[in-house]
């Protein structure tokens, strides 16, 4: 069960309490002996360094099943090499091993768009690279069926979400099976997995809990509603076929009441349960009340990590996307429906963030996934058990969709009149096709850090249509009101515009044209994303097939290095020569996603 509502975390206790061992969940063999545990129920191992944020799903994986009644232990980034020590350390677990990679997949963790091995790592103490393995999960589990066979494993987390069925891996150019037949894993959890977790080890590894994910000898006949994939092999041999299964996929990933899907695969089936009902704000409630102690295990003293220092004083206010941008992964892990947490959450979580000892009065963040999506659903929500729609604001805007930005506003200038509340900033994403006046004028003038990073992605509406971007003329109208307001304030703030190259449906041409409107509005990017495939996308499943699996027509793609390098090098008009030379082959590193589990 998710945490009971009514839970509060105690008021914040002075700073040298705040390192207290057996306020974190434990890491280590004496972790567990300052508790007087002789044994775990559950062992989380996670590719990424242990911080107990709500942010960070390894660490609220681990809170919602202590909240639970259950013993858990983590062991962070395990050194995979050598003896497997950190595997053993703390023994075997009474219930099941849980396994996730981290935040990210581990590929796009470890590589750039050019395949080249990235020097850091923002999950990591120091940024420090090579601290976890290329395909985590899967290597994790295979260590731990090694050691200890007979325990059962359940794994989750962004990886493991993104490759539950056949899926396109970039890094090794080929179509890889469900991750659960390289694994070995007994359950797969996808999405957020708070549900999950607990039924799971309330009932132990059982086929009928809702968003897992197993693989069988037999396959499902007793369940009403069953979308049956062509196979694994059948994909493999045509890309038609892959196209065509990952158009049920994403349809039926984006219904509120989804069918089972099940795939054969070698002699087995990979049998998808569907999803929980969207969580409500009283369950979202509850697991942000959890004890969190919003900062880094105390083992990491004097070393910062990357990933926390972006959103320490960050404030996540909702779940979800119904943006469905083709490149995102966000909509299809966190779901299409938003929940949204209520205002006393969410200044129960600032008043904690005030008492933590680097605090100066700023909050660097009040959003979300796409910032300006809060309290935002459909008027008529039995219009949207009936939808299928990837994207509520693509290709128009939906009419069920409720708009009202009340509720945001009132969140904005409830936190703004804090006393401990010098400036609260938007730092994440927003969605300039979604906004009116009134909102947009509250945000440049007042939560704007001088910078408004936003994401037109292009120019060229042929590829915005494929990328589910609006149109570049709203971005041009969006850039006119931008100027306007802060004239008229006497600010001199700056649009921040994020571009992406080589994504399907782009052509030479295309960047051409992109680079000539940088020209004219002054625009000198240093950085900018070349697309990068990551499994289960729309833009991925073109970029393997050069099919676009809703028309079945072809897609330019531009797949080679010296294809995607010539793409990305348009940026750098401004440079000179020698300098537009070096860049040429390098790319932006992957933005990091924030508040995914």
């Amino acid at each position: 069960m998710i945490p009971d509502a009514s839970c509060r975390l105690p008021d914040a206790e002075p700073q040298h309490q705040m390192f207290d061992l057996k306020k974190y969940l434990p890491t280590t063999k004496k972790e567990l002996q300052l508790r007087g545990w002789d044994e775990v129920d559950v062992i989380l191992f996670s590719g990424d360094a242990y911080i107990d944020h709500p942010a960070f799903g390894a660490a609220v994986i681990g809170r919602v099943l202590e909240h639970a009644g259950y013993k858990v232990a983590i062991v962070p980034q395990p050194d995979w090499r050598g003896d497997h020590r950190d595997f053993t350390k703390l023994g075997r677990p009474r219930l099941f091993f849980a396994v996730t990679s981290g935040s990210m997949d581990s590929m796009v963790n470890h590589y750039t768009a050019a395949k080249r091995l990235r020097s850091d790592d923002a999950y990591t103490p120091n940024g420090k690279a090579g601290m976890r393995p290329d395909y985590c999960t899967i290597t994790y589990c295979n260590i731990l069926k090694q050691l200890y066979p007979d325990v059962p494993i359940v794994i989750g987390g962004i990886e493991a979400s993104m490759r539950r069925l056949t899926h396109y891996d970039y890094w090794s150019d080929r179509l890889m099976p469900s991750i659960l037949v390289d694994s070995k894993a007994d359950l797969l959890v996808y999405g957020m997995g708070e549900k999950q977790i607990v039924e799971i080890a309330k009932r132990g590894i059982q086929h009928d809990i809702p968003q897992t994910a197993y693989l069988t000898q037999v396959p499902e006949t007793n369940k009403q509603d069953i979308i049956t994939l062509q196979s694994h092999e059948s994909a493999v041999k045509s890309k038609q076929v892959h196209a065509e299964n990952f158009r049920l996929i994403e349809t039926e990933s984006n219904k509120i009441n989804a069918a089972t899907i099940m795939q054969p695969v070698g002699d087995q089936y990979v049998v998808v349960n569907p999803p929980y009902p969207t969580m409500t704000t009283e369950e979202l409630d509850a697991i942000y009340d959890l004890p969190f102690q919003y900062r880094p295990h105390p083992k990491y003293k004097d070393k910062h990590i990357p990933a926390y220092e972006m959103i320490r004083f960050s404030v996540c206010m909702h779940r979800g996307c119904f943006g469905g941008c083709s490149f995102c992964t966000i909509s299809a892990h966190q779901g299409k429906q938003i929940t949204s947490r209520s205002e006393n959450s969410i200044l129960r979580q600032i008043n904690l963030l005030k008492d933590l000892p680097e605090w100066k009065g700023y909050l660097s963040d009040l959003g979300g996934p796409s910032a300006n999506m809060y309290g935002m659903h459909g008027k008529d929500m039995s219009l949207c058990e009936k939808c299928a729609r990837p994207s509520c604001l693509h290709p128009t805007i939906c009419k069920n969709l409720n708009q009202d930005f009340a509720p945001l506003l009132h969140i904005y200038n409830k936190v703004d009149s804090l006393p401990y509340i010098k400036k609260s900033f938007v730092g994440s994403g927003i969605r300039y096709d979604l906004m009116n006046e009134t909102y947009g004028r509250e945000l440049i003038t007042k939560h704007v850090s001088g910078r408004l990073k936003v994401a037109p992605e292009h120019t060229s509406d042929s590829v915005l249509k494929i990328m589910r971007k609006p149109s570049w003329e709203q971005y041009e109208r969006f850039h006119r009101f931008f100027e306007q307001v802060n004239t008229e304030v006497g600010l001199r703030q700056q649009l921040i515009p994020y571009f992406i190259s080589s994504h399907p449906g782009c052509t030479n041409q295309d960047m051409q044209q992109l680079a000539e409107r940088c020209r004219q509005l002054h625009y000198r990017p240093e950085q900018v994303q070349d697309f990068t495939p990551t499994p289960m996308t729309l833009a991925t499943t073109m970029f393997y097939t050069g099919i676009n699996p809703y028309t079945m027509q072809p897609v330019y793609v531009a797949r080679t290095k010296e294809e995607k390098q010539k793409q990305n090098s348009y940026f750098f008009w401004w440079k000179p020569q020698e300098t537009k030379a070096k860049h040429k082959n390098q790319t932006r590193a992957s933005r990091v996603k924030k508040h995914t589990i």
